[in-house]
């Protein structure tokens, strides 16, 4: 395929796409289950980080919504919370990668929303982009999508398969970027006019 071009899963290639004047890797639609699983958290996934491109600090940190604390910069970072425990915590079972191992969730449930206003956008968009990584690492080292997570889940009463944590992912992701679009356009509100 001349005009295509690699993805982040192997092998796949796709056909380069604009959306908002940015090219988007669009899921393949002639693709096996799994691979179409990973394009579309993946084209999530990059959608989240092309959220934080023209961002301040500040704005990242900023209470733009009525009756909600939610924050671009926590909901990204809650969001690479969510990539640790489900694919190295739950999937993999080791322990959870910094800054999640040392956080004081036990004092603070939803820290990850609280702490992001002491990052920049550089840092949150980094932490993303190392837990998705991560994410990825982890998940290929499941051959079949029914693979069950090592770790037990809801209370460590039920098994969930490797298929399962993608759809929640998927999930998760695409909620959130719903999310963003609502917060962004606050926030591009509010800036002064040029």
């Amino acid at each position: 395929m001349a005009s295509g071009r690699a993805s982040s899963v192997t092998g796949a290639t796709q056909t380069p796409r604009r959306c908002h004047n940015r090219p988007v890797n669009y899921p393949e639609t002639a693709v096996g289950e799994r691979a179409s699983l990973e394009q579309f958290l993946d084209f999530h996934r990059y959608r989240v980080l092309s959220s934080l491109d023209d961002v301040t600090d500040a704005e990242a940190a900023a209470r733009v919504l009525p009756a909600t604390d939610m924050t671009i910069g926590g909901l990204v970072k809650h969001l690479s919370a969510v990539e640790d425990l489900w694919f190295s915590r739950k999937l993999l079972d080791v322990p959870s990668s910094e800054p999640w191992h040392s956080a004081p969730f036990d004092q603070d449930p939803d820290w990850e929303w609280h702490s992001a206003a002491d990052n920049t956008v550089a840092e949150i968009r980094q932490l993303y982009v190392d837990a998705c990584a991560t994410s990825r690492a982890v998940a290929v080292q499941f051959g079949s999508l029914d693979d069950q997570a090592k770790r037990p889940s809801f209370g460590d009463h039920q098994q969930v398969s490797l298929r399962w944590i993608y759809l929640h992912m998927i999930e998760e992701t695409a909620q959130h970027r719903g999310h963003l679009d609502l917060l962004l356009d606050a926030v591009r509100q509010a800036r002064p006019s040029r």
